[in-house]
């Protein structure tokens, strides 16, 4: 799932994860808006068709939205990528991406939905964050090296995922989390898949360079508040510095 935030989920109760095929299509139109509509050459594309194809959106959806996100055809995309920086309560670090195709209603309605905590300007806080390329997966071989599978993908760096972490993960199975160069992404979850590993999310993110000390009841104040983000219908992904 890729959402930095949602390792802390079991925590915080009732967090669900919104899957909705209007977030998908929205993140495919950008895509191929911002970078084409050819995967192999877009990492961020493959990125997005990979998460669609994984939430079962159907192939002629993911066609139309190419086609409009890269001017095909008559239709052609009036959607923005805005990118909202600022902090969750004590002092969390946020960064939560938006696809929308009126910035006049998003932007106030995610400036109401920040009152409990502090959004800033643009720049504010990315600083803050990598911005890499997250592919999990998880193999049926629990005495997998993830350094080796790791530096045979290409990654930079692989950390351990449990079921706990991500719910995609089996709780019998080996899972793991490799960050690599954004524009690696596509060649490091085709090696997975070509090597007995099954990959539950590829996508472009930011991960945290450092995490603040919650206390039990801080983690769960800042959970309600990003879960609440989460549930906009424009929010496509909410990143912070929750462990």
């Amino acid at each position: 799932m890729g959402r930095q935030w949602l390792l802390a989920k079991r925590e915080v109760a009732s967090l669900k994860k919104s899957k909705s095929t209007g977030k998908f299509v929205r993140e495919i139109t950008i895509a191929a808006r911002q970078g084409g509509a050819d995967p192999a050459t877009n990492s961020r594309l493959f990125a997005a068709l990979e998460k669609a194809r994984a939430e079962s959106v159907s192939k002629d959806v993911i066609d139309r939205a190419i086609n409009k996100g890269a001017g095909i055809g008559e239709d052609k995309a009036i959607i923005d990528h805005i990118a909202f920086e600022g902090y969750a309560p004590h002092k969390v670090p946020v960064i939560v991406e938006v696809y929308t195709d009126n910035t006049n209603r998003t932007t106030p309605e995610i400036r109401v939905l920040f009152r409990d905590g502090q959004l800033g300007t643009p720049g504010s806080n990315k600083f803050l964050f990598d911005h890499v390329g997250l592919v999990e997966a998880y193999t049926e071989h629990a005495s997998a090296d993830l350094e080796e599978a790791a530096i045979e993908a290409g990654a930079n760096e692989v950390e351990s995922l449990t079921h706990d972490q991500n719910d995609d993960i089996p709780a019998d199975k080996r899972g793991a989390r490799f960050i690599t160069d954004r524009t690696a992404t596509a060649a490091v979850t085709n090696w997975l898949k070509d090597n007995a590993w099954k990959v539950v999310t590829s996508e472009i993110g930011y991960v945290a360079k450092t995490f603040p000390t919650l206390t039990d009841e801080q983690r769960a104040e800042a959970g309600e508040f990003l879960q609440a983000l989460e549930e906009h219908d424009d929010v496509h992904r909410v990143w912070t510095a929750i462990k």
